[in-house]
């Protein structure tokens, strides 16, 4: 059985999270999979509670690169056939671990690199010119979307070397929510049967919740009869929170801050939305579609594939307020309409978006890599 060791920050708390655990899930039985983190936080501890095999390697901060030593005797000792990548903390590791070890190194692209510390300059800066860098050591890319597979090509990556993986979801989990009414009073949302529209999102530029906010205005202005909820931290929040009150429309939006009862929150909404400048294949789709709720979402990344106009959701341009607005009242207008939406997306993902589709297909991807390798060696 292939033998492969992912590396992660363990800090991770979003898609990135997710997308590993559903691996893990998915390649159970078809790879032998082991994760090594280098923060010790609530991500280690859910796996552990998941069963799956991680240790922390500590680091005390990211310039410290005492792991690599480590990292390397893990591997060789270990006999892994493969290192497997999340995100830029381990991509850096993996620039300096690259020439102690004598197996392919793969990278998973979650999100667009040059985006990613865009709310920092100081780590936008440094951060992401040392992903860059580290991006160049790689033998193989995964992308989560087709979208991205193309931006890397753009940016002159080898296509021959980037592999599509798109995000899967456990439809084994027993989804767990606390009911509609507790849900809004424990988050002291005045609810009195009001159409509710949600977007769940780290509060940071490239989320883009002005757009958000800009369409509940202009919904607001047709129909008063719409609450809105978003849920999500970050260093946007009080400027998000004062153009709610200059637009005057503060009583009809709730912000829910992080909401860790992410099935609890969708199973309170009757639309999701997400406004994102740029996206990859994003979970909240996928968890929202498994309690029947569809998205309305900017046409970016992945989203495309399965976010299908009129079928399983509906698309808007970037930045389009008002074209975001005229579909929340579309909806509000056409209950069976909206039913509809939610139960297509529903069976979309459960067919195609699986964690055992996802497993089976990554399980390709890497006989793909080490079919390649083997080749060249001979």
């Amino acid at each position: 059985m292939t033998k492969v060791l992912h590396l992660i920050s363990g800090g991770d708390t979003g898609g990135a999270k997710t997308h590993i655990f559903t691996l893990m899930k998915g390649l159970s039985g078809k790879v032998e999979t082991k994760i090594i983190c280098f923060i010790k936080d609530t991500f280690y501890d859910e796996a552990k509670k998941r069963g799956i095999d991680i240790e922390v390697y500590p680091q005390e901060k990211r310039s410290d690169l005492s792991v690599v030593s480590k990292l390397s005797d893990e591997i060789n000792n270990g006999k892994y056939d493969l290192v497997h990548a999340h995100g830029a903390r381990a991509n850096f590791i993996c620039m300096f671990l690259k020439k102690k070890i004598q197996v392919p190194m793969v990278t998973t692209i979650h999100s667009d690199y040059m985006l990613d510390f865009k709310d920092s300059f100081y780590k936008n800066l440094i951060y992401t010119t040392l992903n860059k860098l580290a991006l160049k050591k790689f033998d193989h890319y995964i992308c989560v979307s087709d979208n991205f597979k193309k931006m890397l090509e753009d940016r002159g990556f080898d296509k021959d070397k980037i592999h599509v993986l798109y995000n899967g979801i456990d439809t084994d989990e027993k989804i767990e929510y606390i009911p509609k009414t507790v849900f809004l009073e424990r988050h002291k949302v005045i609810y009195n049967g009001e159409f509710l529209v949600g977007i769940a999102a780290r509060l940071d530029k490239v989320k883009d919740h002005e757009t958000f906010i800009k369409a509940c205005k202009e919904t607001l202005e047709v129909n008063p009869d719409i609450i809105f909820l978003i849920a999500g931290d970050g260093d946007e929040k009080k400027k998000l929170q004062d153009m709610a009150k200059t637009f005057e429309i503060d009583k009809n939006i709730y912000f829910l801050g992080f909401i860790k009862d992410k099935y609890s929150f969708f199973n309170s909404i009757d639309v999701n939305v997400l406004t994102s400048i740029s996206e990859s294949f994003p979970y909240v789709i996928l968890e929202a579609a498994m309690l029947s709720v569809p998205t309305i979402s900017t046409k970016t990344g992945g989203i495309p594939e399965i976010i299908k106009d009129d079928q399983t959701g509906y698309l808007f341009p970037i930045g389009n307020f008002k074209s975001l607005a005229r579909y929340i009242l579309d909806l509000y207008d056409n209950r069976d309409k909206l039913k509809e939406l939610g139960e297509n997306i529903k069976r979309e993902v459960i067919e195609k978006y699986s964690h055992k589709s996802m497993g089976e297909r990554q399980k390709e991807i890497y006989d793909e890599i080490l079919k390649g390798e083997n080749n060249e060696n001979n």
